[in-house]
């Protein structure tokens, strides 16, 4: 079974996949994530720094990289995320802008004003979306959705806000409607959420709960989170 966990920022995602592909012994596909790619797609800059382009080249580079990763698995694996969300990301900025923390003063209802550079953002964010739902549809066989319990984290690396992310996830949650993917919403707590997904899915399970969850934190522990600016400054000194 291919399975993607599915959800916004700050829902539990990785930590999600990770305990989940301990738990049940399923593999876990890994893909770049924007911090790991920023690097080399716009050096010396934050997310919330970044031009139209440099999201578009961001946002493919990242889709290539999770679809390699994932024909490597094709007898199943469980993925963090799918391409799907950095296309949903992009589109939601049509809306609030490239950097979505500066249209923070936006009403719900409200748009920003369409610049010539966000109208050619729009445009590739469309016909992106095609290529995109149709790799989704023919790689995934269900999703567990995590919704938005958790408060996002102000760790200096999101530069979104909570409009961003509601908008993202009713979009991403209709986005898989649309395609006729079955999709499961499971929240609570890690080992609620392991337990409900093995029982949804009917998966098998390698260990107890407690040491799939010690050993997916032992993991995302692991992980180097530093932005460019952390990772440069870690070099120099």
């Amino acid at each position: 079974m291919r399975i993607g966990i599915s959800g916004t920022y700050s829902s539990g995602k990785t930590i999600t996949a990770m305990a989940l592909s301990h738990y049940t012994g399923i593999p876990r596909t890994r893909a770049k994530t924007m911090r790991e790619i920023l690097p080399e797609a716009a050096p010396g800059k934050t997310l919330d720094q970044c031009t139209a382009s440099e999201l578009i080249q961001m946002i493919v580079v990242r889709h290539v990289d999770r679809a390699v990763h994932e024909s490597r698995r094709w007898d199943g694996f469980i993925s963090d995320g799918a391409s799907l969300q950095e296309w949903i990301y992009g589109s939601v900025r049509v809306t609030v802008g490239i950097n979505p923390n500066a249209s923070i003063h936006l009403k719900d209802l409200d748009s920003v004003e369409k610049t010539p550079e966000l109208i050619f953002f729009e445009d590739v964010m469309q016909q992106l979306g095609h290529a995109m739902k149709r790799h989704v549809k023919a790689t995934f066989d269900t999703f567990i959705h995590l919704p938005n319990e958790l408060p996002l984290a102000e760790d200096g690396h999101r530069p979104v806000n909570e409009r961003f992310r509601s908008m993202s996830d009713e979009f991403l949650m209709k986005t898989l409607t649309e395609l006729e993917i079955p999709y499961h919403i499971v929240g609570g707590s890690m080992p609620e959420r392991l337990t409900k997904i093995v029982g949804v899915l009917g998966l098998p399970t390698v260990t107890d709960v407690e040491k799939a969850i010690r050993a997916a934190q032992d993991e995302y522990a692991a992980m180097d989170v530093r932005d460019e600016t952390e990772r440069a400054e870690a070099a120099s000194a």
